[in-house]
């Protein structure tokens, strides 16, 4: 697993996201519900209620090279599942057309891209992805996931299809956690 210690920008004022370094634990509990090791993990920007990570925070430039556009990826199964069965029943379609006939929700949603691309910006500049944040933003609505995992690292109030979708959502955590927690050692 590889496994990027968290730095802080130089000279950025852009507000990082609610983060904390990634533990061996952590990372033993992300591969798990990924069900492979994790690529390039910075750290751990949400934890699920019950404990475990369910967002971690990746390198724009996997250590590959290979550009990577997502900087926070949402890995708890659970909550995945919970996304992919509102993208399933219809959510996408019906919020890129609400997109189209709502100038304010539309210049939310822009204001959640350009939130996102400072906050990977502030980390690392890679041009093959400038501009390029994620999850359709800012003129489509292409991955729920992606929204999910951006509200709950950012917090309320900065990607509105993420707060949209957080809300919709069963509470993942209450069955107790995705996967079984190794001890720190």
């Amino acid at each position: 697993m590889t496994v990027v210690p968290p730095q802080e920008p130089a000279a950025s004022s852009v507000p990082l996201p609610r983060r904390e370094p990634a533990t061996p634990a952590d990372l033993v509990a992300v591969a798990g519900q990924l069900g492979r090791p994790p690529r390039d993990t910075r750290a751990v920007a949400h934890r699920c209620p019950c404990g475990v990570p369910d967002v971690v925070e990746t390198t724009p430039r996997l250590a590959d090279g290979t550009p990577f556009p997502t900087l926070f990826y949402l890995t708890c199964p659970r909550a995945t599942a919970a996304c992919s069965r509102l993208e399933s029943a219809g959510l996408m379609k019906e919020m890129a057309d609400r997109l189209v006939e709502d100038p304010e929700l539309a210049a939310r949603y822009r204001a959640a891209h350009e939130d996102y691309l400072r906050r990977r910006e502030a980390i690392g500049h890679v041009p093959e992805i400038a501009g390029i944040s994620a999850g359709g933003m800012p003129d489509r609505v292409k991955c729920l996931h992606v929204h999910l995992g951006h509200a709950l690292a950012a917090g309320p109030g900065v990607n509105p299809f993420g707060d949209e979708v957080l809300r919709l959502v069963e509470p993942w955590w209450a069955g107790g956690p995705c996967v079984a927690v190794p001890a720190d050692e």
